[in-house]
């Protein structure tokens, strides 16, 4: 797990500042404390932060080809780098360290772009083809690594967090006004925009090529729901059980110690039992908790942890100030609104005081279909054998004239719509009525319904679950849960690894019929047939649990001061975005109970916070 960025220059005759890269590879220091080192030639630039997790002696990058005409920086980690190197050095390959690193270089060599389809990993790596004078920078499958890039008149510039090339001196913070109502639509900024206009961000499983002035970005996979040849349920179990042992197996291959988050529910349990399992030692686990019981998972891990002798450590949160609010928001880059980003924060740095990796059990609802609005986005679907114009007339009328504080008005609105709009208001923060309310005419070119889900309900192919787990694996899950995984994490220098996301095992899931997946009401039911010898039955037969905080009570008591003055104060930073009295009809319903908008204030909260914390004036909005 690393840090990379990088300058490409269009014309031979100008030289990469060396002084300019070594100030974008310093902001990521964080992402790499064990070592610096920048490659300068004609033309590129390139840098890289490394935490060292593999080949501990020789693995420093840059790495090279042969004869040098190939480099690469490399965020990340290549699993199969060892089931891929002899192949290499049957075609006379000469490997020099003992990292997986340097097999892209040769694979490159070898396949070209196409080299992506050889690795089972997450990566985002920058490779310089000398000869060619061509950049190929690319993304794992599912996103669990970042890259960001901008075109800055006769060079490209790339880095692995906003801030690197934002420490560029030519780079300017202007505002993105679609990415600002996104945020407030989904709660994050989706790729490929960022808030900020000009730059971008590459989307899972896409890859770009600069040669010559010119930029053009692919994708090389998509998660697809194409079915498996039919197979009765017991095999079905078994090929999964298997992927997932090999998955485990694989992501346990390190030059240093691995842990494991534990939390109470299904997901991390599983990862757990089947890490224990494949290691000769106790594997060290960390679980986080709070002081209220609803959102307290601390007992139920604790029993995974002794049934297999974990080396155990538990953390409480009982920090309600706004100041790790300021710290994150800063640190994220663009305003997150996930507030589970706190407790992922709080867990990983107290792993890395032990060890510098740790398995999660993230993805384990996108694959698996554990969310419970697929249950319910599934019950909603069955009213669309209602006429839309009935459904408008009967449920749209009423829903659109209440306020939002009224119990039911989200209901009507939902009942209302259908498709896209309606998954829209059920994963979303503010939906599209709320929006135009509470956003400024001059702050956004215009409100948009649901355009970041339009596609994949424009797309007949798919229907049903299949549909809305294809769209939480192209969107939540890159963009805000694995962006949370990956900041909160390598804010303390801590790799984490997710077994859920190997490609072999998401492409198995998505071929399951639903009914394996969903059974009478059992979410997860296929996962729970695999662990159902290695859990104890509490967690194997309990409910869906979240990773929330109680953000709901700490905005009725002891944040309810520090939300107001931050929000509705003289000097607010989004009063030049939002319409205050908007704001504070949301506030006051809040604390008069009835329905519960602490996720809206909380995504409010951090706008304000990340305006005043990087410096973008509101004033910059496009």
């Amino acid at each position: 797990m690393c840090g990379i960025c990088g300058i490409c220059l269009d014309d031979d005759g100008v030289e990469v500042s060396r002084r300019v890269l070594g100030q974008m590879n310093d902001t990521l220091a964080h992402r790499g404390p064990d070592g610096a080192r920048l490659h300068v030639g004609p033309r590129i630039g390139l840098g890289h932060r490394r935490l060292s997790i593999i080949d501990l002696v020789t693995g420093d990058q840059p790495i090279y080809n042969e004869d040098r005409s190939v480099v690469i920086v490399f965020n990340g980690e290549i699993y199969n780098y060892k089931e891929l190197q002899p192949e290499l050095v049957a075609r006379g390959h000469r490997l020099v360290t003992k990292s997986d690193t340097e097999t892209i270089v040769h694979l490159y060599e070898e396949h070209g772009t196409d080299c992506l389809h050889c690795l089972n990993g997450m990566f985002a790596f920058a490779i310089w083809d000398a000869k060619r004078r061509r950049l190929f920078a690319a993304r794992d499958r599912m996103g669990e690594k970042p890259l960001y890039y901008t075109r800055l008149g006769d060079r490209l510039l790339f880095a692995s967090e906003l801030k690197a090339i934002l420490a560029h001196p030519g780079v300017e913070r202007r505002l993105n006004g679609r990415a600002l109502d996104d945020y407030l639509a989904y709660g994050y900024v989706p790729a490929p925009d960022t808030i900020f206009e000009g730059i971008h961000k590459l989307r899972a499983a896409e890859y770009l090529v600069y040669e010559d002035g010119r930029l053009t970005v692919s994708r090389y996979w998509s998660p697809t729901a194409r079915p498996l040849p039919e197979c009765d349920e017991d095999t079905c179990v078994e090929e999964l059980r298997y992927l997932l042992e090999d998955s485990v197996r694989i992501r346990l291959r390190s030059d240093v110690p691995v842990g494991a988050f534990l939390s109470g529910g299904l997901d991390s349990n599983t990862i757990v039992a089947l890490a224990s399992r494949q290691l000769d030692r106790p594997i060290e686990t960390f679980s986080v908790g709070f002081h209220f019981s609803d959102f307290n998972e601390l007992p139920l891990a604790r029993l995974t942890a002794e049934r297999y002798g974990t080396t155990h450590h538990e953390i409480i949160v009982d920090d309600t100030s706004v100041s790790i609010v300021d710290d994150l928001a800063q640190h994220f880059d663009e305003p997150f609104a996930d507030a589970s980003m706190v407790p992922t924060y709080y867990i990983a740095r107290a792993a890395r005081q032990f060890v510098k990796v740790c398995l999660s059990g993230d993805a384990g609802d996108e694959i698996f279909a554990g969310y419970t609005h697929y249950l319910q986005a599934l019950a909603y679907a069955k009213i669309d054998c209602v006429p839309d114009r009935v459904r408008r007339s009967v449920f749209g009328t009423v829903g659109r004239a209440l306020p939002v504080s009224v119990p039911g008005a989200g209901l009507l609105r939902r009942l209302a719509a259908s498709g896209a709009v309606r998954y829209q208001q059920q994963l979303g923060v503010f939906d599209a009525i709320e929006r135009r309310r509470l956003l400024r005419p001059d702050a956004v070119p215009a409100v948009r319904d649901s355009a970041l889900f339009d596609p994949y309900f424009d797309d007949d192919s798919q229907e049903g679950l299949a549909r809305f787990q294809l769209v939480d694996q192209q969107t939540y899950l890159p963009d805000d849960v694995l962006v949370k995984a990956d900041r909160a994490a390598m804010k303390s220098a801590l790799e984490v690894r997710v077994p859920f996301l190997d490609h072999r095992v998401v492409e198995f899931a998505n071929g399951l019929p639903a009914h394996l997946k969903i059974r009478d009401a059992t979410q997860k039911y296929i996962l729970r047939r695999v662990a159902r010898d290695l859990l104890p039955s509490e967690i194997l037969n309990g409910p869906k649990r979240g990773f929330g905080i109680p953000i709901k009570y700490w905005f009725k008591r002891e944040l309810k001061t520090a939300a107001r003055d931050l929000l509705l104060s003289s000097s607010s930073a989004v009063a030049a975005l939002l319409d205050q009295s908007a704001v504070r009809q949301l506030l006051d319903d809040h604390e008069r109970g009835g329905r519960d908008f602490s996720e809206r204030i909380w995504a409010l909260v951090v706008l304000e916070r990340w305006l005043q914390t990087v410096g973008c004036t509101p004033a910059a909005a496009a």
